[in-house]
């Protein structure tokens, strides 16, 4: 199949290259053309803008990291042409980022207007997950669309859930779930700080429940950074994470949903990036019930 990929982070530069080994012909756009010099040497052609990375494909995957980054390759900005302008009415632009309720339906309603397909697909997963090939795809928009997708997903993840016709209900599933880490993140660290002040190993505590309450691979995965202070390099930078849970808050907002937690966390991801904390992984924000203990919480970013 002839794709176009936009977005060549952490997450996008796993996705592409497994997009390559399944045999796929990949054409890829980054704002920074260095971050596709591993994918040239692998077989990929490289765009020099998103607008040319969408010219002649039969799906466009973009995978940003926000609204306005989205936006800006599909729209275009600063008298630039985007990605909407040039991909043909056979097409199907997948959208993988994590965005906003409002920015699916706005492309949703670009992309009809152009007799162009669209589908959200955002992914959970962190970067070794895309590395690997292990991603958990939530998909949502026509389904002879998904289904025509399903070659690139099954490239990329472990599975695909399908929730819904209108593509924006893709994006409230998967902000809901981070949501829901990023609450466990914070019921973590409390409890971790919890475990420190009462004289008891974290590391017990996390092997406890992993085994006792939970048997997850994801408390494991998220207690272990945690324990261990491992956050750098990022995996998913932390104030990715406040960009996230005001987009849960947003999406509960029109829905008339209170969601009292998330405004907490929010407030919380605020108080680390204060701190400095901003660069380094979202797991971090279990940091501050570290602080609010009065607890040492190891060297900042940067010292």
């Amino acid at each position: 199949m002839k794709v176009g990929f936009i977005g060549l982070g952490n997450m996008g530069q796993g996705m592409a290259h497994n997009l390559l080994r399944a045999g796929h012909h990949l054409t890829v756009y980054n704002r920074t053309r260095s971050a596709a010099d591993s994918l040239a040497q692998a077989g990929a052609t490289v765009a020099d803008s998103a607008a040319a990375a969408a010219q002649g494909v039969e799906v466009l995957i973009t995978m940003l990291a926000d609204d306005e980054a989205v936006s800006a390759v599909i729209f275009g900005h600063d008298a630039a042409p985007g990605a909407l302008s040039t991909l043909s009415t056979e097409a199907v632009h997948v959208s993988m980022s994590t965005v906003s309720v409002a920015l699916s339906q706005r492309l949703a309603a670009a992309h009809a207007a152009a007799n162009q397909a669209y589908l959200a697909a955002p992914v959970f997963g962190r970067p070794e997950a895309a590395a690997a090939a292990k991603l958990w795809v939530i998909a949502a928009g026509a389904t002879e669309q998904i289904d025509r997708c399903r070659p690139l997903f099954d490239a990329i993840a472990q599975g695909v859930f399908a929730v819904g016709d209108e593509p924006w209900t893709a994006n409230v599933v998967k902000v809901a779930g981070n949501f829901m880490i990023f609450s466990m993140l914070e019921a973590l660290g409390e409890s971790f700080a919890l475990m420190q002040k009462s004289g008891v190993s974290p590391e017990l505590f996390l092997d406890i429940i992993n085994t006792a309450l939970f048997k997850s691979p994801i408390y494991q995965n998220y207690g272990s950074i945690v324990v261990q202070q491992r956050y750098e390099p990022a995996g998913f930078k932390l104030k990715l994470g406040l960009k996230d849970v005001r987009l849960a808050i947003a999406a509960a907002e029109e829905a008339v949903v209170p969601m009292p937690l998330a405004s907490l966390i929010r407030d919380h991801f605020l108080a680390a990036i204060a701190r400095g904390d901003g660069e380094i992984d979202m797991a971090a924000i279990a940091r501050v019930s570290e602080v609010n203990a009065g607890l040492s919480t190891g060297p900042r970013q940067g010292e």
